[in-house]
């Protein structure tokens, strides 16, 4: 299904369904057009019921993939190839070499490739390096995997994010983004879950339970490349599952929003633009600092629960409640984010559970405390993160400059994982959780700095257009139209 007219210019008056033809030119004027409500709503359910599920799927079992090394470590993994503590640590980092430099790639080239082709081809080999790297009998051999999966991976969040960009308004997008970091828990409960079953497979077929965890998840994630080639179109507005009055809506909604969407033409001068704007710097040092908490949680939260002294296959069950809990706390603030624009004081919100969770952990020796800590933390690590995210994606325009300012945000936020593996060497990991409470305090600095520089930017523009300033900014196209709006 080609997506080349997504946002060409609209005749309304020749694309209304029949029904609504009559009285359409007293109904359109300007593109003032207000829906019905009812009909909008029932459309936005349409949508979440069709494309939120697969989205959410592959990007849990993209999580899956790259967080359970954390699982089967526990189970001896290092030891079966021969890896030593610093070599599994490399091999945890190694994958954030090729990820970071992956990400604006494919993002910017989304648009060219189509995003069914982009996100089924980097699906497929994702999922073959997995069900791969359970055959593997080298530290080499992982650390080449990594690599791969790595570079494959780079392109779904930020390819996914920008898809949602395509199907719903600025004011509805939070809520979404997080239902794909509440993925990130959920794969760490479902990847508990599963660990616990399929270490239990020990020996089964002459391999070891670690074996089976990879190739198991691999295959699961092979099932993901025919959900996204069938259920996720390249032009949402004009989905299968859609009738006449719909489809029309959608396009009416994809006019009201063309300002933040924007000229859908590639520019190298929007991508001068995105690489000075003090936005993607703000929200990539935000991103970073969460992301510190996003892969040293998610990856070594198994091992973080066996040092309290729980066995292997306990750490793995042990998760599943924080992760639970982590992914239901995201979408409930996301939703309330959503409904009052609000974005840096949730943020600042959330990340205070994160810091007091560090500081029981670095001060307190009772495991029930300890434990308690981590769900404290879970707060912060996924809601933090998918709203920092919705907040960049809503706050640039037009689509090329949106596109290289995700990505960047998503390579300079992944650093992170770099980072992780490095401080989280030894139990009881000390230092991993020390530099993880500096990062939050880092965040909630540039946080503030962040709401008082757009609540600036729209100040002046305010002034702008009141005659009160003279126009003398560099960008004063796409969302630094005196007419877009920042929120923070």
């Amino acid at each position: 299904m080609s997506n080349d007219n997504i946002h060409e210019p609209l005749e309304l008056k020749d694309s209304l369904h029949k029904e609504d033809a009559e009285g359409a030119n007293d109904l359109i004027e300007n593109l003032d057009v207000i829906l019905d409500p009812k009909k909008e709503t029932k459309l936005l359910a349409k949508l979440d019921l069709a494309f939120v599920p697969i989205i959410m799927v592959t990007y849990l079992s993209c999580f899956l993939d790259r967080s359970n090394i954390g699982n089967v470590k526990v189970a001896h993994m290092p030891e079966d190839i021969g890896a030593s503590e610093s070599q599994f640590s490399t091999a945890v980092s190694i994958f954030y070499v090729t990820y970071v430099i992956f990400e604006a790639p494919w993002a910017v080239s989304m648009k060219k490739l189509t995003p069914r082709n982009i996100l089924t081809a980097l699906c497929i080999v994702w999922s073959l390096t997995t069900i791969f790297t359970g055959f593997i009998q080298s530290v080499g051999s992982l650390y080449a995997t990594r690599l791969i999966l790595g570079a494959c991976e780079a392109g779904l969040f930020p390819c996914l994010n920008l898809y949602l960009t395509m199907v719903y308004r600025r004011e509805e997008q939070a809520k979404r983004v997080s239902y794909l970091m509440s993925c990130a828990a959920i794969s760490g409960a479902v990847g508990g879950l599963l660990a616990y079953g399929l270490l239990h497979m020990d020996g089964i077929g002459g391999k070891a339970g670690w074996r089976w965890v990879y190739i198991i998840e691999g295959l699961f994630s092979a099932m993901c490349a025919i959900l996204i080639w069938f259920g996720l179109p390249n032009n949402p507005a004009e989905s299968y599952f859609l009738n006449e009055e719909e489809k029309w809506m959608m396009r009416v909604r994809n006019e009201q929003r063309r300002k933040y969407m924007g000229s859908e033409k590639f520019s190298w001068e929007e991508m001068w633009i995105a690489l000075r704007d003090p936005k993607l710097f703000f929200s990539g040092i935000i991103q970073f600092c969460q992301d510190i908490l996003l892969y040293g949680f998610s990856t070594f939260l198994p091992t973080i629960l066996g040092g309290m002294g729980y066995d292997s296959l306990m750490s793995n069950v042990l998760t599943v409640p924080v992760y639970v809990w982590a992914a239901a706390v995201a979408i409930a603030v996301a939703f309330w984010s959503d409904r009052k624009s609000r974005f840096a004081s949730y943020i600042f919100s959330a990340n205070i559970f994160g810091i007091v969770g560090y500081i029981l952990l670095l001060t307190v020796k009772n495991t029930a405390v300890e434990y308690f800590a981590t769900f404290l933390i879970g707060v912060t690590t996924y809601t933090s993160v998918s709203l920092n995210v919705a907040w960049l994606n809503i706050n640039i325009a037009p689509q090329y400059r949106r596109a290289l300012e995700i990505g960047l945000q998503q390579t300079i936020g992944n650093c992170a994982g770099i980072v992780a593996g490095q401080v989280y060497r030894t139990k009881p990991y000390v230092l991993g959780n020390a530099f993880s409470l500096g990062s939050m305090i880092v965040a909630q600095l540039v946080v503030t700095g962040y709401a008082y520089y757009l609540r600036q930017e729209n100040k002046t523009k305010e002034e702008i257009l009141s005659g009160e300033k003279e126009e003398t900014r560099r960008v004063q196209t796409g969302d630094g139209a005196l007419d877009f709006k920042y929120i923070y």
